[in-house]
């Protein structure tokens, strides 16, 4: 299929197991399940429904003839109905109670809620992934000194496992917000046109505990702890929004890694996996472009666009329905979930392949750490060395001054350490010196930290989590 557009999202980046939930194997067959829970719900609470007719659906809920579907929408311009036909085509004894008293947003929203409720566990499970890689990450590298940034600007040194419990706690964050949306789903229910169950109330004979019964079992049979309350045709589009806003939040973490990613691999302080056959630029040969984290920053991009077609759709619907809502949810749900699906891929990937460049980052705070090792080094001489305060103060100002201005002016190296130990005002051996400006005086309580947000907030998690932790998709990133 070559000659027609195909989305990107399915052949370059989700997963099968994401493209399956919102495949039309899975859509339509969730649709004959629907059906199939309506009329045991309607057998069960009086309406004469035979188990042969029931029995005839059940035989028939995955052998779905697309052929016939889509001649039957083309007569009908009516997708479900198109499907109510196929159904009952190759179930005559059970055509007659098909989709008994039920509208197309029976099956439509119910089947959107079971697919982002299934889509959201996957979600879940390839996060807990991520976590695990990064507290891996976070733990082996817990002491590791390398230099923090400001603005981009040097600043006090940090450890490598303290800038990784950076990136997980992001995540942790969106795993609750995750579990609480994935708490709050409900089913539509068989609410009827308008949301009132008239068609159902008309079918029971004005009995309403009947028809509340009737959708507390379709809950039940399709996986969910009760339905909504109350609803329009449709259920509300916050929902949407809210289910897309977990998925934006996820993308927002993990455009914030990749971005220090792509710094650090300026830096060379860091690098993404890189295979031995692999360019990275047509044209030079010698880069190693970190072409992964710019994929999670340009996927993360349409994912944070895309929460705003939520929004607008669930501030523009009328009254108890209107149809504008179907072709864009057709796109903007399905696609928010591959596209999260394929940053998870790639953000495991990264993540448990990370190579990390110590000496890189030793030379980088060699740069800079004679300039923060001035104060410890003042207060040193003061006070073990009787030292006059006032006297070194200006004598680390006029040296200071001096190696600045060989690393800008002539890209020298920061020679400041070295005009210190000649300066007999401050009578340093080259032993005191290098004690005083070891990286890992300058790191504070970053380590420990790292090691107590792994320890009591984190490797519950993955602990509690632990028979869903496993990697990502096996598919080329």
């Amino acid at each position: 299929m070559h000659d027609r557009y195909q989305n990107p999202l399915c052949t370059r980046y989700a997963g099968e197991e994401m493209q399956r939930i919102f495949s039309d194997d899975r859509k339509f067959s969730t649709w004959r399940r629907l059906w199939l829970a309506l009329a045991e719900g309607e057998k069960e609470l009086g309406i004469p429904i035979t188990d042969r007719q029931l029995d005839e659906m059940r035989a028939h809920l995955d052998d779905i003839d697309y052929a016939r579907a889509a001649e039957e929408e083309k007569a009908l311009r009516h997708d479900v109905m198109a499907h109510v036909h196929t159904f009952a085509a190759c179930c005559p004894e059970a055509a007659p109670i098909i989709h008994l008293g039920a509208t197309s947003c029976y099956v439509g929203d119910n089947t959107d809620i079971i697919n982002m409720r299934d889509a959201l566990l996957l979600i879940r499970r390839k996060l807990l992934g991520v976590m695990s890689a990064l507290a891996e990450l976070a733990e082996k590298n817990s002491d590791l000194p390398t230099l923090a940034f400001t603005h981009f600007q040097a600043a006090q040194p940090t450890t490598v496992g303290k800038r990784a419990c950076l990136w997980l706690q992001d995540l942790e964050t969106d795993l609750r917000q995750l579990d609480f949306e994935l708490g709050e789903l409900r089913l539509l229910g068989c609410k009827g046109t308008t949301g009132t169950a008239a068609s159902f109330l008309q079918l029971f004979d004005g009995d309403g505990e009947k028809v509340r019964l009737l959708e507390q079992g379709i809950a039940k049979r399709m996986g969910f702890p009760r339905c909504q309350s109350v609803s329009g045709q449709t259920y509300s589009r916050k929902q949407d929004f809210m289910v897309l806003q977990v998925l934006s939040g996820i993308a927002q973490s993990a455009s914030k890694f990749a971005g220090d990613i792509r710094l650090l691999s300026h830096l060379k302080e860091a690098e993404e996996p890189f295979e031995s056959g692999q360019i990275g630029s047509s044209a030079m040969a010698y880069k190693r472009n970190p072409m992964r984290s710019e994929r999670i920053a340009s996927l993360s991009r349409y994912v944070i666009c895309d929460l705003q077609n939520a929004a607008i759709t669930a501030s523009a619907q009328w009254l108890e329905r209107t149809l504008d809502d179907s072709a864009n949810r057709r796109i903007a749900i399905p696609e928010a979930f591959l596209a999260c699906d394929g940053i998870l891929n790639l953000y495991d990937n990264v993540a448990s392949g990370l190579r990390l460049f110590p000496a890189v980052m030793r030379k980088h705070l060699r740069e800079e750490l004679p300039f923060l090792a001035t104060e410890n080094i003042l207060m040193y001489c003061v006070k073990q060395k009787g030292g006059d305060r006032q006297l070194l103060h200006e004598r680390i100002r006029i040296h200071s001054m001096a190696a600045a201005e060989q690393v800008k002016l002539l890209g020298a190296e920061n020679d400041l350490l070295r005009r210190i130990a000649q300066d007999p005002a401050f009578g340093l051996t080259a032993e005191e010196l290098e004690t005083l400006s070891d990286p890992a005086g300058f790191t504070g309580m970053a380590s420990q930290q790292c090691e107590d947000y792994l320890r009591d907030e984190i490797r519950p998690i993955l602990q509690e989590n632990r028979d869903l932790i496993r990697r990502a998709d096996a598919i080329s990133v």
